[in-house]
Parts: C-alpha cells; sequence; structure tokens
C-alpha cells in the first residue's frame, strides 16, 4: 500500500467517524433517557400549534422561512396532525400526519409526501423521527432523506432541527420552535 493510498483511508476513516459519531446524526433516543420534560407526543402535539422557521439551503444560507398553524388531534393511540404552512415567498401547504404510537415509545407517521412510514420514537425530553420525503415538481421532484429532532424545552416550547440529505449529502436543514396557541 502507497503512502498516498494509506493517507486516504485514514481522512475517510476519519469522514466516516465524524458523520456516525460526532454529527448531528449519530444522536439516539437512548441518549436522552430520563431527561426532562418529558415529551409525549400525544400531549404536545394535540390542540392548536404556532410554529415558525427558517430553512437553510446546502451553502448554509436561510433559503425559505416559514410560520404553520397546526391542529393535533388524537384519540387514543392514534392522532392526526394537520399543517398549514406559509412560506416568505407567498407559498402555501397544507400537510397531514398520520400517527399510531405504540406502548414502548415508538411511533409510525404517515403523510402524502412521505414515502413509505415514518419511524420515531419518544425518550425523554425529545422526539425522533426519520423518513423519506418527495419534493413537489415545482421543487424539483427530488427524495430526500430526513432526520428530524424536537427537543422539550423546560417552558414548553418544541425546538426542531432536521437535516436533509440526498445521496448521503447534507442539502437542507430547518430549525423551528413550536408552541401550543393561546386560546382566542
Amino acid at each position: 500500500m502507497t503512502l498516498m493510498t494509506s493517507c486516504l483511508l485514514v481522512v475517510l476513516g476519519l469522514i466516516l467517524l465524524r458523520i456516525y459519531f460526532l454529527s448531528f446524526r449519530s444522536q439516539k433516543p437512548e441518549h436522552y433517557i430520563g431527561t426532562t420534560p418529558a415529551f409525549d407526543i400525544r400531549t404536545h402535539l394535540s390542540g392548536p400549534i404556532q410554529s415558525e422557521g427558517v430553512i437553510f439551503g446546502p451553502n448554509g444560507r436561510a433559503v425559505s422561512r416559514f410560520v404553520a398553524d397546526m391542529e393535533g388531534d388524537w384519540s387514543g393511540s392514534t392522532g392526526v396532525l394537520r399543517e398549514h404552512f406559509k412560506y416568505s415567498s407567498g407559498e402555501k401547504q397544507d400537510r397531514a400526519w398520520h400517527l399510531r404510537i405504540g406502548n414502548d415509545g415508538s411511533f409510525t407517521a404517515e403523510a402524502d409526501d412521505i414515502i413509505g412510514k415514518a419511524q420515531g420514537h419518544q425518550e425523554g425530553a425529545t422526539v425522533c423521527m426519520t423518513y423519506r420525503i418527495r419534493l413537489k415538481e415545482e421543487a424539483g421532484g427530488h427524495v430526500l432523506d430526513v432526520t428530524d429532532w424536537m427537543y422539550m424545552m423546560d417552558n414548553g416550547v418544541i425546538m426542531n432541527k432536521s437535516e436533509m440529505r440526498k445521496a448521503g449529502v447534507k442539502v437542507a436543514e430547518l430549525i423551528a420552535t413550536m408552541r401550543q396557541k393561546e386560546a382566542a
């Protein structure tokens, strides 16, 4: 093996080490066992919810901003979370997540633009969900792999961070807040 090959293997190993052990994607629900306040999607994603967020492109610049009105409705272990987005471009988007929670904190979710079922888990003060999303044709129709983490704050606000990847390369990131709406 040449010195150049050895160096390339070391660099590749360091990159893989960073991706799988020292990055956003390396988080696991068990890292948050016992953290508080406990995040229960049936409670915290129920009723009217207000959200604001920013979407960043692959170069790290904000490419879109949004506000969203959400409404969660649960009956036992199944629920629907309806989302109504208004983007800074003037575009609007609606989505309805159909959720089913298991006894062990795991859950599945389906929506029209999701390929297959999203897989999720709630643990301590966090919720993690992974899924594949198909963008609208106007946005290129790309299929992206999404890792979505939500963190319950002490004041009841939910902080949300999502990474979207195509062929393993991060192409977008979302940062958002969600909180129960005040009664009118």
